[in-house]
């Protein structure tokens, strides 16, 4: 019996990859603080805060797709091969990218320990998840509700004392099991939980929009006002770690997920839209920075004013990493590093 597609998940997926561009162009003027207009400055901070949700929901999406269901370890083995190959090849793309083109100094070594463009962390992040997720799949199917709570309450107050310590500049002796030194892990539960127990959230859906719109504004306001105290960004709000962030991100997560009693229904155009692009947003994310790079070189933030800029730089690197992912996707080959 073939199972139906849930969409509520699909748009998550689509609006995170289109998110993420909004973080990459944003922060990129918001970086330009001291040289861009007042105006320009608190517009780019707010895109740059509510696209944060990005990250955390293609953690939840994870979570919710992958820790209900039962998977050999050959099947595990197969995912984890699979994702290794992606990481040395998009590495590899920017290590060649960065020497020859963007003309910075890189030693291949470093791909062991980092990646070769920042926006790669997620690769790094995903696969000590990977790693463990045959065993936390056993563990999670076999945990009643009072121990889900459980876990969460601990990962909530693990979130909590790992920020608060870190704007200490502290750092816990020991990391907590399953949970480790940061809340990548705690993401990707939060997506399985919150679609296991969707039936049980009674709350009405504007609750879930209104404290994500909470949250961000007050993510917004502390780094706008950080900012101008530093005289510089101040990017500590925008962590994943923060107890805020998590918070607004979850919530936004159990909205869309929520809607229409977690079975959105699309027109058939849309639907078979949704189908060619779910596929590419991997890929998009991965490719987008080579273009992006490109703008970056030729264009300075004071060039265009973020107000036109943002927007329009988004709609063309979402547009074109799609189309060029689209064509990639169409060899045989190369369709397995996308």
């Amino acid at each position: 019996m073939t199972k139906t597609k849930n969409y509520n998940i699909e748009i998550l997926r689509a609006l995170s990859c289109a998110l993420v561009i909004v973080i990459h162009v944003s922060n990129y003027y918001c970086r330009g603080f001291g040289r861009v207009t007042d105006g320009e400055f608190i517009f780019s901070v707010i895109m740059d805060t509510f696209a944060r949700l990005s990250v955390p929901c293609f953690f939840m999406v994870s979570g919710a797709l992958l820790l209900g269901r039962e998977e050999d370890l050959t099947h595990h083995s197969a995912r984890i091969k699979k994702f290794f190959v992606i990481l040395i090849f998009w590495n590899l793309v920017y290590y060649l990218h960065n020497m020859l083109y963007m003309g910075t100094e890189e030693h291949l070594w470093k791909l062991i320990f980092e990646p070769m463009e920042a926006h790669l962390w997620y690769l790094y992040a995903m696969i000590p998840i990977y790693l463990v997720l045959p065993f936390f799949q056993i563990m999670f199917r076999g945990m009643n509700v009072k121990l889900d709570r459980a876990f969460m309450a601990l990962s909530l107050a693990a979130i909590f004392i790992m920020y608060f310590s870190s704007l200490l500049q502290e750092k816990l002796y020991f990391d907590i099991p399953l949970i480790g030194d940061r809340s990548y892990a705690v993401y990707f539960v939060a997506g399985f939980m919150v679609k296991k127990y969707q039936k049980r959230i009674q709350k009405p859906q504007w609750m879930f929009l209104m404290l994500f719109l909470i949250a961000n504004m007050a993510n917004v306001i502390g780094t706008v006002m950080m900012s101008y105290r530093t005289g510089d960004f101040y990017e500590r709000f925008l962590e994943y770690g923060n107890p805020v962030l998590f918070g607004g991100s979850v919530a936004f997560f159990i909205w869309i997920m929520q809607m229409q009693n977690g079975r959105v229904t699309l027109p058939e155009k849309v639907k078979r839209f949704m189908d060619v692009f779910g596929p590419c947003t991997l890929g998009i994310y991965l490719i987008h920075i080579l273009f992006l790079d490109n703008f970056k070189k030729y264009v300075a933030v004071t060039d265009f004013s973020a107000w036109s800029a943002v927007p329009a730089v988004v709609a063309f690197l979402l547009l074109l990493s799609f189309g060029c992912v689209y064509v990639v996707r169409k060899i045989p080959y190369l369709r397995k590093v996308v």
